[in-house]
């Protein structure tokens, strides 16, 4: 899928779920077609500098953002604190 293709709303959600700690690149791309490259060029191009810059130094090397590197104990993408807002 195109940065372009992706409506306001669906930037903020892909921008939500990267910055998650539990949510896997491999369920961003089932969701809205992005690869991690693609999620990266899209952090950048709508973070500021800096919030790219903490963003890529928090997920880089982080088992937790790819399914085959995860734990198998890891069987949640949302942190059991999180609750869904109706």
């Amino acid at each position: 899928m195109l940065l372009k293709a992706l409506d306001e709303a669906d930037v903020s959600r892909v921008i939500e779920m990267a910055w998650e700690d539990r949510t896997p690149f491999e369920a961003i791309e089932a969701q809205f077609g992005l690869n991690q490259d693609g999620v990266i060029k899209l952090m950048r191009s709508h973070l500021k500098l800096s919030s790219f810059k903490l963003w890529r130094e928090r997920t880089h090397g982080q088992t937790t953002k790819h399914v085959k590197l995860r734990s198998a104990a890891v069987t949640r993408h949302k942190a059991n604190h999180r609750v869904k807002q109706f």
